[in-house]
Parts: structure tokens; sequence; C-alpha cells
């Protein structure tokens, strides 16, 4: 029985061994494995943090360029106005001794009243629009420098414009200085 119980025993044990190192090993590939899907995973966070930091910057160089270039088109538009006012300035100077001033103040007339009809029509094309001054006066759009009596206006109309008001789009630009009726 002694050598069969050794026998046995060793058997066991060969078995046991057997068992403990199937689940090393099972423990091993299983530790393998989420290792490698950790690295996989690992890798992949860092191609997205990567992706997302280079997304920043481009959004950032983006957000400078259109601060930057944001009046382009009102600038280029304004350039027409710039040119027109070069000529009309060149041919005032052009004008010679025999024309009579009265006939030179009629052409310059002329000329500017054209020019701001072009600046009118660019500045509506960026949408920059004239404050109505008509009727009662409004905080929104005017600014009221100061009261004055009339018996042709009714309280808070407006009376005066001192200086023309304009909007952007929705927002106040310049407020309108008025003065009103008290």
């Amino acid at each position: 029985m002694n050598q069969e119980d050794e026998n046995i025993e060793m058997s066991q044990t060969t078995e046991s061994q057997e068992q403990v190192e199937e689940e090393e090993t099972v423990e091993e590939d299983l530790l393998e494995a989420a290792q490698a899907e950790v690295a996989e995973y690992k890798d992949k966070y860092l191609r997205a943090y990567a992706d997302f930091e280079n997304s920043k910057k481009r959004l950032e160089k983006d957000k400078t360029n259109a601060v930057s270039y944001a009046n382009e088109s009102f600038a280029k538009d304004m350039l027409a106005v710039v040119d027109s006012f070069e000529n009309a300035l060149a041919s005032i100077e052009n004008t010679d001794d025999t024309e009579s001033s009265s006939e030179v103040l009629k052409n310059v007339k002329e000329g500017v009243s054209l020019i701001y009809e072009q600046l009118k029509k660019t500045l509506e094309k960026n949408h920059i629009k004239e404050v109505d001054c008509s009727g009662e006066f409004n905080p929104e759009v005017h600014q009221a420098i100061m009261q004055v009596e009339s018996d042709t206006h009714q309280t808070d109309d407006i009376v005066q414009v001192m200086q023309k008001g304009y909007t952007i789009k929705d927002r106040v630009l310049r407020p309108a200085m008025v003065s009103t009726c008290k």
C-alpha cells in the first residue's frame, strides 16, 4: 500500500500541478489579452486626443482669421467710394480758369451727390441702415441731447436731428442724437 499510496499521491500531485499550470496559462493568456486590449484603447485614446488638439488649433486659427478679415467685403465695397472721391478731387484740380466758378461748383455738387448715393448703397448692401428719426423718441435708437418747447410737436416727439444714427442688422451702431419736445 505504501507504493500504491505514493503512486496515487504522485499522480494526484502531477494532476494538480498540471491543473495549476493550466490555470496559470489561462490567467497569463487572459492577462496578455487584457494588456493588449489596454494598449489598443490607449493607442485609440492618444490618436483621438491628438485629433482633438489638431482640430482645436485649426478652429482657433480659423477664428483668428475670421476676426481679422471679417470686414474684408465691406472694405472692398468702400474702395469704390474712395476711388470716386479721388476722381472727383482730380477733376477739381484739372479745371481750368476759363470755366466759371458757378459751373465748377455745380459739377462738384453733382459729383459729391453721386458719391454720397454710392456710399449709402454700399452701407445698405452691408446691412448698415439709417435710424428713423421721425415721430416719437425711442431710447433704444435715439439719444436725447436737449429738450425744446414746440407748439407744433407733442411731448417726446423728435424736433430736430443733430446727428444721424445707424444700425447694423438689428444692433445699434450709433444712436441718433436728437432734440425732443418738452
